[in-house]
């Protein structure tokens, strides 16, 4: 089943090849994927005491195949991908299909970085093993799957949405992110996102409020498709973020984003990452790329650059694309 892959620089997740099969007779192997989420536009706590993040899905992602065997065990590759395995097995049981078969992920998300790797991977699992099985795979129905397996990212619903990552909850779904290139610099290192959000954190009742008047921001700059009300967001999620994980390249990057008049600063709450948010609407885009990686070059750590994405054309409310696979 081919692959393509955008420019080494971009990345990029495109739809895969399925083998032939028809829908009710012979599903008995399919295909799916999922996006990863340059960190968060936003992460907090609400006055209520809900952690919560709002997602930003970028072009990277995972592509998950899975061919059903009613003799064989069920098997993961790569090995290590032991949360997809689970979560495979759990699925199996829970459709009384006995048997297992074979899982191959494929991802160009960076792990430990706070990319949603782990996330993509379990939700595009979750997409092609359901899909064989007629299960339920819509963006609940994968809440419901993966909440027993970890604190999960929101990246089984399409656009940006405000989601409780650690009861992996739906909050709200905000609307598409505006077209956005992140011009990144990686400080190093890995992150255990999941140990990082289980630790107990405490805000004050000013804090939570805060995020509460940033959600609402955030929504309405969604709604409005403006990305400088999405960057001015993101730039102050990523300074309360520095009291948890912080990024020693932060003020020279809101900084940078001053003086090249980026959107903002955007940064992997859970991760190693921040970078530059730039309108990929400008005229001058490629210009505007160029001056960034130069600017990123100087500091400390690897540049990297990351899109934002659309949602897929002709993509239902589950997420599917009809009479294709499981869209990213």
């Amino acid at each position: 089943m081919g692959r393509q892959r955008g420019p080494p620089e971009e990345g990029g997740v495109t739809e895969p090849a399925l083998a032939a099969r028809r829908a009710g007779v012979d599903l008995n192997e399919g295909a799916a994927a999922a996006r990863g989420t340059f960190g968060e536009l936003l992460q907090g706590i609400l006055p209520d005491g809900t952690d919560f993040l709002a997602t930003f899905p970028i072009t990277h992602g995972t592509r998950a195949w899975f061919r059903y065997d009613r003799s064989g065990p069920p098997r993961v590759y790569p090995a290590n991908r032991t949360k997809s395995l689970r979560l495979a097995r759990a699925m199996l049981a829970a459709g009384g299909a006995g048997g297992g078969g074979t899982l191959i992920l494929d991802s160009d998300l960076l792990v430990g970085k706070g990319l949603a790797s782990s996330s993509a991977d379990l939700v595009a699992t979750a997409r092609a093993v359901g899909g064989v099985l007629g299960l339920d795979v819509s963006p609940s129905g994968v809440e419901d799957w993966l909440r027993p397996i970890e604190p999960t990212d929101g990246v089984m619903h399409p656009g940006v949405v405000l989601f409780d990552h650690r009861n992996v909850e739906l909050r709200a779904r905000l609307g598409p992110v505006p077209p956005a290139t992140v011009v990144a610099v990686d400080e190093g290192g890995l992150v255990d996102t999941v140990a990082h959000n289980r630790r107990a954190r405490r805000v004050t009742p000013v804090l939570a409020a805060e995020y509460a008047r940033l959600a609402d921001d955030l929504t309405a700059a969604i709604g409005a498709q403006d990305l400088t009300a999405v960057g001015a967001v993101a730039t102050r999620s990523a300074v309360f973020n520095q009291r948890w994980l912080p990024k020693r390249n932060l003020e020279a990057l809101i900084r940078i984003a001053g003086d090249l008049g980026a959107a903002g600063v955007v940064c992997t709450h859970s991760g190693t990452m921040a970078g530059l948010l730039l309108d990929a609407t400008d005229p001058g885009h490629a210009e505007a790329i160029a001056a960034a990686r130069a600017a990123c070059a100087r500091l400390p750590g690897t540049t990297s650059v990351y899109r934002s994405a659309a949602e897929p054309s002709g993509a239902d409310p589950s997420g599917t694309v009809p009479g294709s696979t499981h869209a990213l």
